[in-house]
């Protein structure tokens, strides 16, 4: 089984919630950073007629070598908001990959053992620093702390590009959300040492 801190070349990943949760600029902010690091990246996006409030998912490959199809059934890792996609998304996941899910939003995790599932209480945190769109950036923090596929300075510069200029007083917010992440995640492996949910 893969250790989640191998510097893999290839990481295929779908994320998935809710229109208006921040699933697309979670993807596509990745994706960004992948292109600083000067990775190859695809970013494909998928979002039912309702957008907001219907459900939205983005699929992010980041590697080394020449990406041979953007369309994928079988992930790495899955970062899940709702619990729509848990549903859907769950079975999806390679034996060995990661989970991650946002806690509040989520009551019946998936019952796997074959892979690492993770909940994070990203909305209670974005409500903390009083600004529940953070939450998005929360758990991006947390899912580069269990897999660190690009730097956190990376996501920082690839913000700069996906926020228009007039958010950009935002980043500092953005930067503290994805520190909040990482350090939930880290918390959360030392109190169980990621055993399953």
């Amino acid at each position: 089984m893969n250790s989640l801190n191998d510097h893999r070349q290839l990481e295929e990943l779908i994320v998935s919630g809710f229109g208006g949760q921040g699933v697309l600029s979670l993807g596509m902010t990745l994706a960004y950073a992948g292109m600083v690091e000067n990775k190859e990246i695809s970013w494909m996006p998928s979002y039912g007629p309702e957008m907001r409030g219907g459900t939205a998912n983005c699929i992010v490959i980041l590697s080394d070598n020449k990406i041979s199809s953007p369309i994928l059934s079988m992930f790495d890792s899955a970062i899940v908001l709702n619990q729509p996609s848990m549903d859907k998304f769950a079975p999806r996941v390679k034996p060995g990959g990661l989970l991650l899910y946002e806690s509040a939003s989520i009551l019946q995790p998936a019952i796997r053992t074959d892979i690492i599932i993770t909940g994070i209480p990203a909305i209670t945190e974005a409500l903390k620093m009083k600004n529940a769109k953070v939450m998005n950036m929360i758990m991006l923090g947390a899912y580069l702390q269990l897999k660190p596929v690009v730097q956190n300075d990376s996501i920082i510069e690839a913000l700069a590009k996906v926020l228009p200029e007039k958010y950009h007083n935002l980043l500092p917010i953005n930067r503290q959300a994805l520190e909040s992440g990482e350090e939930l995640a880290k918390e959360i492996k030392q109190q169980k040492t990621l055993t399953q949910v």
